[in-house]
């Protein structure tokens, strides 16, 4: 799925300031390691190249560096994130993408295509005590101190390796890495607890919740569609959003232009790569309809809802549900009587000319038929 520049407007575009060796310089030198170093389109293939990495999808990875290179990620900004991830999806994985990362700038330097190197992690002082520093640095991803004291070794290699050799490298920012470890654990199967807590972290370290939900509609728009109900299911949870419109996902504007196939209100929020975000009120449903010549995706993210296939029995939609609607089916979908619900809505195997062809609305009598 191609999207090329098609994420400017879902993460916030930072970039880091040189630190000098003032006082005042050095406070805003520490705050820039809670900020994001990626732009947004940057973020979106940093994410797409975590995941794969951790699903061991070589294919979909090299494609995703080289669409992070011609977003002018640099070699060392992806280097660090593979190395990194050795840590949570294991060496081999680890070693593996770093090989194609290297065959893929090799491949790009012989053809005479741009590869930005930038610059890799400063030198650590003689001085610098990494046990002190990952605990610190532990205890504000975590929110409080933490000691594992069951394995006191791998406790030890948590606060000194990890969050003292590795984040102390400062080619990437602690928000950076917090992004890159969110995506690739969304890519593992069995590791719920663990998203939970770097999803967690990551806002503790300074990823917005808009930038976590554009973690969730990257992965979508790459066709990694399980990873990313996976993430929204455990961001859902995290986020208590289930009750409806306190959700922390934008509601956008009133879907003014397709009300007249919608029983009830519904909101429209659309993102850039060809992802949108559908939001119904208590008891709105779209009509019964038709997608002809393209598949479409759904990915609820925030309350409960239903998704109904033509003589079909309903099957409730909560957050992290995936629905894939195959071409030509009869369907509708929306929110249950007693909660708001939305959803992310993506077409794939889109054929030229795709239509949707609108059909009756979903009556009182087989809506309430399916009860809360």
């Amino acid at each position: 799925m191609q999207i090329r520049n098609l994420f400017t407007t879902l993460l916030a575009a930072l970039t880091l300031a040189a630190c000098t060796n003032t006082n005042e310089s050095m406070k805003n030198c520490e705050n820039e390691k809670f900020e994001l170093s990626f732009s947004a389109e940057q973020a979106a293939w940093m994410s797409a190249i975590a995941c794969n990495e951790a699903k061991g999808d070589l294919v979909a990875l090299e494609s995703a560096i080289h669409n992070g290179l011609e977003a002018e990620l640099t070699v060392s900004q992806i280097k660090e994130a593979l190395s990194q991830l050795y840590a949570y999806t294991g060496f081999p994985r680890s070693l593996n993408a770093l090989g194609v990362l290297q065959r893929v700038i090799g491949d790009r330097q012989a053809k005479g295509v741009k590869v930005i190197m930038g610059e890799d992690a400063s030198p650590l002082s003689e001085e610098y005590d990494a046990l002190k520093e990952g605990t610190r640095v532990q205890t504000q991803l975590v929110g409080k101190a933490f000691e594992y004291e069951f394995a006191e070794a791998t406790d030890y290699y948590l606060k000194a390796h990890l969050f003292g050799d590795i984040f102390a490298r400062d080619n990437l920012t602690y928000a950076d890495r917090e992004l890159v470890t969110v995506s690739a654990l969304s890519g593992l199967e069995g590791v719920e607890p663990q998203l939970k807590a770097h999803i967690a972290g990551a806002r503790n370290m300074g990823v917005s919740e808009e930038q976590l939900q554009g973690i969730i509609v990257a992965l979508a728009a790459n066709g990694l569609l399980s990873e990313a109900g996976r993430l929204a299911k455990a961001y859902d949870e995290l986020s208590n959003s289930a009750s409806g419109p306190t959700t922390k996902w934008s509601v956008g504007s009133p879907n003014s232009a397709y009300a007249q196939y919608f029983v009830g209100q519904s909101y429209l929020q659309p993102y850039l790569g060809g992802v949108a975000n559908v939001t119904f009120e208590p008891r709105c449903r779209n009509n019964w309809h038709i997608h002809h010549g393209a598949v479409q995706v759904l990915i609820c993210v925030s309350g409960k809802g239903w998704y109904q296939e033509w003589d079909k029995p309903a099957v409730a939609l909560t957050p992290g549900t995936v629905i894939a609607i195959p071409e030509s089916v009869k369907h509708w979908h929306g929110a249950a009587a007693d909660s708001w619900m939305q959803h992310l809505a993506i077409h794939t195997q889109e054929q030229p000319g795709a239509t949707n062809e609108w059909l009756e609305p979903v009556n009182d009598e087989q809506y309430n038929s399916l009860g809360k």
